[in-house]
């Protein structure tokens, strides 16, 4: 198991900030293939947008990054609808 955390910047519109947690935590499991191997994902609030934890099953950090590249890219368009995009990912 590897955790990948991938910082989003914004503010969303609208929503409260435990609402906003849920809606992009659901966006990205919409966008999530079974032959990504995301296992978990934890969504916390930051003072510059939110941090998503992906808990993948992976057999390398590099492959990990990968995977999570590929869930925010189908991602991304949904994520700008509202109001977020992804900053950077990390291992």
């Amino acid at each position: 198991m590897r955790v990948i955390r991938a910082s989003l910047a914004g503010t969303p519109q609208g929503p409260t900030q435990d609402s906003a947690l849920a809606l992009v935590s659901d966006l990205i499991w919409a966008h999530t293939a079974p032959s990504d191997r995301l296992e978990h994902l934890r969504a916390k609030a930051t003072d510059a947008g939110m941090d998503i934890y992906l808990f993948l099953r992976a057999a390398s950090e590099g492959a990990a990054l990968d995977q999570a590249d590929a869930i925010l890219a189908r991602a991304h368009s949904p994520l700008v609808s509202h109001g977020y995009r992804a900053t950077v990912t990390y291992c």
